[in-house]
């Protein structure tokens, strides 16, 4: 997942992929949904938000609030929520393409209009600030889930 709320893979990843001259592709850029002013709580284990540690409790209630302030961020840039996350993808660098999921056809044009944003420097200080690293509470998969993607351990 690369998204406003996974950055750590600028840290971890980038820099070896790149050495080797590897392009990246982003998927999860709206975080499972979780970057959408309609994003609900999990209530339960259903669907895949019951298996996402960003989606329960107080960890939600924290995301919720990164999420409205990038909300109030779009908005004041002209753009979507959806196109101010993958403008900022695509702002990382032309070595990263972001998979665009989309339920419908309305959905898609929104994002792929992000494809035609430049975000300033102005902009990507304005959201560093919003979500700076480390802001985001919960962790992107459960433990049970995490020990499963780490092949080195099994």
């Amino acid at each position: 997942e690369y998204s406003l709320f996974g950055r750590d893979i600028e840290d971890a990843i980038l820099p070896a992929i790149r050495e080797r001259g590897i392009g990246l592709v982003a998927y999860g850029v709206l975080s499972r949904g979780l970057i959408s002013p309609q994003a609900t709580a999990s209530t339960g284990n259903a669907g895949i938000r019951g298996r996402r540690p960003r989606f329960h409790g107080e960890n939600f209630v924290t995301n919720a609030k990164l999420v409205s302030a990038l909300q109030a961020l779009a908005a004041d840039l002209g753009l979507t929520l959806p196109q101010l996350a993958f403008a900022w993808v695509l702002s990382r660098g032309d070595d990263i393409v972001p998979l665009a999921g989309a339920r419908n056809r309305t959905q898609l044009a929104d994002i792929l209009k992000a494809a035609d944003v430049t975000l300033s420097p102005e902009a990507l200080r304005r959201i560093e600030a919003v979500v700076p690293k480390g802001a985001v509470a919960g962790t992107r998969y459960g433990a049970e889930q995490m020990a499963h993607l780490d092949s080195e351990t099994h």
